[in-house]
């Protein structure tokens, strides 16, 4: 690990292990464009476009509705990144001391597959889109090629992950500021809503966002662990945070603004949106979609291999978090390409269910974290003897009782929903109150025992 450094065209080695302290390198401002870049893509316009077309908000109140469903998913994933560079793992791996080690194997489940391959899919489904409608390709082809370069990055590993984050930002940002003046130009934000709305679609809108930048919540750690321990707390959960919330904030709104533009295109959904730009622009918007969708891609299969290797499945030490990557890169392939004939069909749905999961997760981390404040859990975190069923339990309680409850989807909508239809769908809110609630009750004894670090 120590020879890896910050060497960029090397495969990194090992899976989960802890980042000794003389392989750490880089600064805090480096997570910026580790999270705004993989946001500048077309799935984080098209939840501004949702907000306005399926949930039936006005602009501007699409505009709040996103704002504040991001900026909870932004402040819950500074104050987990923060917390990387102290301990050196990834983010899974933290995750074992509410959960045990055996038990932790439950939401790293759920992040290896809702996001090592579900987030996968989507944003590949979008980039095999722009890239056909660029270069007039079929679309299964155009996604093996968008599917084979974003495998490579995370492949290769964390280094060359953010060296391409650093690379692509300028980019992206310069490509998609003249597309919002554009967009801006040729909108009627004043505009009113063309559909229901209300309160139930404004926390759709709220749910969705969250769901959206939260997505990112697992991930967290594993960007940040390499940094140095001396870093400061506060400023890498604040770049952290504000790469995401930022980014995601700017494309959404424009995806709310974008749907305002009177206009009779047909085809994807990339086609539909870059209908509404000069045709030179529209190549390049095409061309910043594909490498955003690559950009968001490597985080998604680096780090759904990363919760994968942390769920205890014995694999050769050397290569294994490399090899799972590769493994993740061909399922998600192949799920995308399931995809490719209704990709905006179960989009929405999707964005929910990713909020469903970690609602109750983030209630045990926090919770948790809070017990556990002012000590050190090193001990705790590769502790194959560690168990705390409590945690499981509580995340479990969290999950279940809040989509019985407050679901709202076309497949099952839950049964406080159906009593009272205005409620929109806060699954997300009420998992996240009753895992932390159980979690803080229930917890044992020693999880509230304060020892001070030394």
């Amino acid at each position: 690990m120590t020879a890896y450094g910050d060497r960029v065209l090397a495969v990194e080695p090992g899976g989960s292990e802890r980042i000794p302290d003389d392989a750490r390198h880089g600064a805090p401002r480096s997570l910026f464009w580790i999270w705004m870049s993989p946001n500048l893509e077309f799935a984080t316009i098209f939840v501004g476009v949702l907000a306005v077309t399926a949930f039936g908000l006005s602009f501007g109140q699409a505009v709040l509705g996103v704002a504040l469903g991001t900026a909870l998913g932004a402040v819950s994933h500074g104050v987990l990144s923060a917390r990387g560079p102290r301990y050196g793992v990834p983010q899974m791996v933290l995750g074992r001391t509410g959960f045990g080690y055996r038990g932790n194997a439950l939401p790293a489940g759920f992040m290896a597959v809702m996001c090592g391959v579900g987030w996968f899919a989507t944003n590949s489904v979008s980039g095999a889109f722009a890239l056909a409608s660029l270069t007039g390709s079929a679309k299964l082809p155009a996604l093996a090629i968008v599917v084979v370069a974003q495998t490579a990055f995370a492949f290769f590993g964390h280094n060359l992950v953010q060296a391409f984050e650093r690379l692509v930002f300028p980019v992206l940002a310069v490509v998609f500021a003249i597309v919002t003046v554009v967009i801006f130009a040729h909108s009627h934000v004043d505009a009113p809503a063309t559909g229901a709305g209300g309160i139930g679609g404004f926390l759709l809108t709220v749910g969705a966002a969250f769901g959206y930048a939260a997505g990112w919540n697992p991930y967290a750690a594993d960007y940040s662990r390499y940094l140095p321990t001396s870093i400061s707390r506060v400023a890498t959960g604040g770049w952290a945070a504000a790469g995401l919330f930022v980014s995601c904030v700017w494309l959404e709104v424009v995806g709310a603004a974008s749907t305002t533009i009177a206009g009779s295109a047909t085809g994807s959904p990339t086609d539909i949106f870059t209908a509404n730009l000069p045709a030179a622009l529209a190549k390049l918007t095409l061309l910043a979609i594909v490498l955003g969708a690559i950009a968001a891609n490597a985080l998604n299969v680096y780090s759904g291999a990363m919760a994968f290797v942390t769920m205890g499945i014995r694999l050769p030490t050397a290569t294994q978090r490399a090899l799972v990557s590769a493994v993740f890169g061909v399922i998600g392939f192949l799920v995308a390409w399931w995809a490719l004939a209704d990709a905006a069909a179960g989009y929405e749905a999707f964005l929910l269910i990713v909020a469903y999961w970690i609602g109750p997760w983030l209630g045990v981390m926090f919770a948790d974290q809070w017990l556990r404040r002012g000590r050190r859990i090193d001990d705790l975190l590769y502790d194959r003897a560690h168990r705390n069923l409590v945690g499981v339990a509580a995340f479990v309680a969290g999950l279940v009782g809040s989509v019985l409850l407050f679901s709202n989807q076309a497949r099952f909508v839950g049964y406080a929903v159906r009593a009272i239809p205005g409620l929109g769908d806060i699954t997300f809110f009420a998992g996240f109150v009753v895992a932390a609630a159980a979690y803080l009750i229930f917890a044992p004894a020693s999880t509230r025992t304060r020892v001070m670090a030394a």
